[in-house]
Formats: C-alpha cells, sequence, structure tokens
C-alpha cells in the first residue's frame, strides 16, 4: 500500500508540472492560435466553437473531443445532424479538432463525403 501512494503522489506532482499529456497541451495551445477571437471565446466558455463551411455556408459546431463532435446547425443555430470524420492517426483532440475546421472551411464537400452522419444528439 505504501508503494501506490508514493507512485500517486509521484504522478500527481508530475501532472502539476504540466508534463502529464503534453502532446494534450500542445495541441490545444495549437488549436487557439488557429481559432479567431470568437471562435475561442465560444471555445472557453462552451467547450465547442462554431464555423461555417465553404461551399454551403452552413454553420458547424465542433465540440471537445476526437470523435462524434460535429453538429450541422439549423438557421436558428439549433442542431440537424451529427457528423463524424477523424484523421486515421491517434491524435490529441486539439489535433483533431484543428483538422475539422480547416476540413469544413476550405474542403466542406471532400469532408462531408468521407464523413458519417447521425441523428443529432442535442
Amino acid at each position: 500500500m505504501n508503494g501506490l501512494r508514493v507512485i500517486r503522489t509521484i504522478w500527481d506532482w508530475f501532472r502539476e508540472l504540466g508534463h502529464a499529456n503534453e502532446p494534450e497541451q500542445r495541441s490545444q495551445r495549437l488549436l487557439r492560435d488557429w481559432l479567431s477571437a470568437e471562435q475561442r471565446c465560444q471555445y472557453d466558455r462552451y467547450r465547442y466553437f462554431e464555423v461555417v463551411g465553404c461551399h454551403s455556408g452552413r454553420r458547424y459546431r465542433i465540440r471537445h473531443g476526437t470523435a462524434s463532435n460535429i453538429t450541422e446547425l439549423d438557421d436558428y443555430g439549433h442542431p440537424i445532424l451529427g457528423w463524424c470524420f477523424v484523421p486515421r492517426d491517434n491524435l490529441a483532440s486539439g489535433d483533431v479538432m484543428l483538422a475539422q475546421k480547416i476540413a469544413l472551411e476550405t474542403d466542406e464537400l471532400g469532408a462531408l463525403k468521407i464523413a458519417r452522419s447521425s441523428a443529432s444528439r442535442w
């Protein structure tokens, strides 16, 4: 039991230093650098941000996460449909969300072509 306590203490100390999940932290910093001021404000407050598709002009909400985290919105901001598309590799959440943002803003039709849709969870 004493050894477990020592391991737990070391892990807590390591996490407090900010090294426990360095890739996740770096991905979140990169994502924030790419968000507009309005998107950053949304993300800080609600853990999501909205983007506008480059082809259709539709609005999409990208929630914090790595899968099934995109919701298409109607003109009133109500959810219509859920979308899921992710990179092949296992990436940190900020990297996935940034890839989703860029894909919808620069190649919306290509992104939706490979995406899976689902009934909105909202």
